[in-house]
This record gives C-alpha cells, structure tokens and sequence, in this order.
C-alpha cells in the first residue's frame, strides 16, 4: 500500500526542527529510524501532514559520560548502543536488553530514542529505562525540560512528549559492577516480548545492597517492580531470597502474573550470578 500524501522535511539542527513541528501543526511527525513508522505509513494507519527526518542530526548520536551517568542520543542506533564500550562498563543491562531487539538489520535501522517515543508496551527498551532511573531530556519552543522515565511512559503508545517536542538525550545513572539480566518470553526469536523482565543487582559481601526490576508487555505501559525491589534488599544473594522476592512480581493480570513471576525468578538469578 502507498502512503497518504505528506510533506518532508529535512532540519540541519534541533532548534530549526522544533520550528518545523511548531509551524507544521499537530498532524506533523518525527521520523528516526522509521523502523515503526514506515509500516504503519505504508499501511495508511497514519497520515501524516509533514515528516520532519531527523537522520542527519549527528548532535543526538553516540553515548557520552556526564560524570555520575551516561547521556545517550535520541538517534543513537540499538546496534551502537549494543557495541558501546560506556554502556557496557556502566550500564551493563541496556547492552543485554538491546542483544534481544529484533535483527542485526534493524538494529542498524532503529535508534534508542525512536523506540523509547514510540511507546511499544511490548517493546524491549521501556522497561529497563525505567528501572534504571532514567531521564528524558526534551526540546520544544521553550526549551530543554528533563522528564524521569516513571513520568515519561503515559499509556499504550503515549508519552509526555508534546506534539511540538523532540526527545534528543537519555541521562541514564551509572551502575558500574552491577549484575544484570533481561529474561525474555517470544514466539519466536527475534520477536515482540510477551512477557520480559529486566533486572539489575548490586551484590557486596553476598548480600543484595540495591536492585531494580522492570517488567515488558504487562500493562499499557512499562512496570516498575517496586515490591520485588524492597523484598531484594538486604537479603542474602541466595536461591531462597530471590523467589521469595519474585512472588511480588504483579501485573494484574492471571496468566502474566504468573509469567512475571516465573521470568523475573529467572533474571535476577541471572543478574545476580554476573
């Protein structure tokens, strides 16, 4: 199917694409990647006014420290997320989570913050961003805002992005030398998550000092799995502890509780064992 008629735009910075979306209104889009828009333009699911690329902007690329965390570029491709030697030091789980992203060709494609605006509850970075106390710095026609991921992530598909906005870094905090595992129930390989749980785990002297739990795909949004957290916390780093804690893993739901339970049993044994 051939996509409805739009005007396309190309902006050499932020600022002039700002200006863009302000001037083109509300039915204008950004378009990354375009690893989830493309197939709902061909599928007229959408039609929009104007796209507005941003692919040429090389000032939201590439992962930077920022002393106490990393700043990552809303157009940051998975595939240089995946092989950055930053992420794997400081934030060993967004290697892990973005290993599992569909293929190597749309990990080429896709960029972190396209996945994170698109607001997938299915899609593999949600969640782990939000575990990890992430923030959302933002570009509009007032300037730059910062938004914590637990504010960014509205409903299915939603974000607290305005339609004049534009995500352009991720803060995530360091979390050198901790564990961490993504548990991931699909299909098939290199499909959408039905149920996946992100956990990292701060171990010393074999007892849990800190941990943080995300769950995929159990409601319209991502899951911060606070009960599971505080369970962890203080407890020794043993087999007992860890599914004592993952009987807190909820998601409202029979058949994915019971999924959430099991998986996150799983990841944080993972996590926990480096």
């Amino acid at each position: 199917m051939i996509p409805a008629e739009f005007k396309y735009l190309f902006p050499s910075s932020v600022d002039e694409a700002v200006r863009m979306l302000a001037e083109e209104g509300e039915d204008a889009k950004v378009i990354a990647g375009g690893q989830s828009l493309v197939p709902v333009l061909r599928m007229r699911l959408a039609a929009p006014t104007a796209l507005i690329d941003i692919g040429g902007l090389t000032e939201l690329t590439g992962v930077r420290d920022d002393g106490d965390s990393l700043l990552i570029g809303a157009m940051t491709t998975h595939y240089e997320v995946q092989r950055d030697h930053l992420v794997q030091d400081h934030a060993l789980l967004l290697r892990l989570v973005t290993d599992t992203i569909a293929d190597p060709q749309i990990r080429h494609r896709g960029t972190f913050g396209g996945s994170l605006c698109h607001a997938d509850p299915a899609g593999d970075l949600l969640a782990p961003v939000l575990a990890l106390d992430a923030v959302m710095i933002i570009a509009g026609p007032s300037g730059r805002r910062e938004v914590p991921a637990a504010d960014f992530f509205v409903d299915y598909f939603t974000t607290a992005l305005a339609p004049d906005e534009i995500l352009i870094d991720v803060r995530v905090p360091k979390y050198t030398g901790w564990g961490a595992h993504y548990e991931k129930l699909n299909r098939v390989a290199q499909a959408w998550s039905i149920v996946a749980v992100a956990a990292a785990v701060q171990v010393r002297d074999g007892s849990i000092a800190a941990a943080r739990v995300g769950l995929t795909n159990v409601g319209s949004g991502p899951l911060r799995a606070t009960g599971v957290e505080a369970a962890l916390v203080g407890q020794p780093a043993s087999a007992e502890a860890i599914s004592e804690a993952a009987l807190r893993a909820s998601s409202g739901d029979g058949y994915k509780d019971n999924l959430a339970r099991v998986l996150t049993g799983r990841a944080l044994t993972a996590a926990v064992a480096g």
